[in-house]
């Protein structure tokens, strides 16, 4: 089922996401609603709190990176053949030159910004299963995994740029949370006081 892409503004997408349980009954059924929003919205990650659940879940597929023709054929091979599913992740290293990459995200819809993060990461996460797993992830895969892991600590792309870029991009930001921003995919908005 396609869930609706919580917006910018929303608080769920400021909160410190909760574990998840292995008990969960829903959790399947949770992760193929996610991969399903994700795809519909031609996104390579997305994170439990941008469908509204303040849980430490979130999923990644770069096959769309895998096909860009400017990156070595490895990385291709690599990004090309990369989906994962993270549960209760904890980053344990980030490490290695930081690099500027263009990022955008589902729940700002039409904002893109330079933002620069460590080229290597080492992670602990259960997948689908519950089985526990920790791995080092580098380049796109990592910058993905970065951005999805901010999510569930609260943290957005935008916070990591300047204040001068945020200042540009503030009227952006505005009207996405006024629910004036119509991307192809469905959108949960803010309700505003008075409407």
């Amino acid at each position: 089922m396609i869930l609706p892409i919580i917006a910018y503004g929303d608080p769920v997408l400021r909160k410190m996401c909760e574990d998840v349980s292995p008990d969960d009954l829903n959790l399947k059924e949770t992760i193929s609603n996610m991969y399903e929003t994700m795809y519909n919205a031609y996104g390579v990650g997305l994170a439990a709190p941008q469908v509204g659940l303040p849980i430490r879940l979130f999923i990644v597929d770069t096959t769309p990176f895998g096909e860009d023709d400017d990156l070595p054929s490895e990385e291709q091979n690599q990004l090309k053949n990369f989906k994962r599913t993270f549960i209760n992740a904890k980053m344990l290293k980030e490490e290695g030159e930081e690099w500027g990459f263009n990022e955008g995200c589902l729940s700002i819809p039409e904002v893109r910004e330079d933002v620069f993060r460590k080229d290597t990461i080492t992670l602990e996460y259960f997948d689908e299963d519950f089985s526990k797993k920790t791995e080092v992830f580098d380049g796109l895969v990592a910058r993905v995994i970065q951005h999805e892991y901010d999510h569930i600590e609260g943290i957005l792309f935008t916070d990591r740029i300047s204040s001068l870029k945020k200042q540009l991009i503030k009227k952006k930001l505005q009207n996405i949370m006024e629910g004036k921003t119509r991307p192809d995919y469905k959108m949960k908005f803010i309700a505003k006081k008075g409407r």
